[in-house]
């Protein structure tokens, strides 16, 4: 059995090809190349109107890379509605690797000193690849997504790639396009540059949220 690496991990999310375990406690990783990709197009940004008041209450203090693991393991642990996870101790090793070589990231949400919420996620290029998401106070998942996106636009970032177009996504105006066309956008991403630490002023958020005022 090929033995998976932080580098061939990187290789495979070039090719467009992600790995998944049957339940948290399987041992054994499978390839996914889905015929039908999710991506949330950072132009076409939707922020439904509960969460837009979460994020200019400032209900949460967002932060970066302060607890990649333990964002890791709670993203693992048992929800309503989702009784298993499919983050088992290989991914969670593999990944907590590609972050220490700066190539995962985490976004969180904390309220008192507690990490309530956020998500985590693989770059190349200028490409983020959104891996998975948890949320223990109402919103906070998703104030943490609307600061990915709003950073991601600052810094140069092309695609965001959901892997798949959920309900939840569906709110923030997920959509879902071919294989054929994924690869496309995603060899045009990762060829180019991004900054995923670039600074993200107040207004960017702002900004973000009044672009989506507009569309929607």
């Amino acid at each position: 059995m090929l033995r998976v690496t932080p580098e061939l991990l990187l290789r495979a999310y070039a090719l467009g090809v992600f790995p998944m375990a049957e339940s948290r406690h399987d041992p054994e990783l499978y390839w996914i190349d889905p015929k039908q990709r999710g991506i949330l197009p950072l132009d076409r940004f939707h922020v439904p109107h509960s969460v837009r008041k979460a994020v200019r209450q400032r209900k949460f203090e967002i932060r970066i890379d302060t607890v990649f693991r333990e964002m890791m393991e709670s993203c693992a642990e048992p929800a309503p509605g989702r009784p298993d996870s499919w983050i088992n101790n290989e991914i969670l090793e593999l990944y907590a690797a590609l972050h220490e070589a700066g190539r995962a990231h985490s976004l969180e949400a904390w309220r008192n000193g507690r990490l309530v919420g956020g998500l985590y996620g693989v770059v190349i290029g200028a490409a983020f690849f959104g891996e998975s998401m948890f949320t223990r106070e109402t919103d906070a998942s998703k104030v943490a997504l609307v600061h990915l996106v709003a950073r991601l636009r600052c810094g140069g970032f092309e695609l965001l790639d959901t892997q798949f177009a959920t309900k939840h996504l569906a709110r923030f105006g997920v959509v879902e396009i071919s294989r054929q066309r994924y690869q496309e956008l995603l060899q045009r991403a990762i060829a180019r540059r991004a900054d995923f630490y670039c600074e993200v002023p107040d207004s960017a958020v702002e900004e973000l949220i009044q672009s989506s005022t507009q569309i929607s």
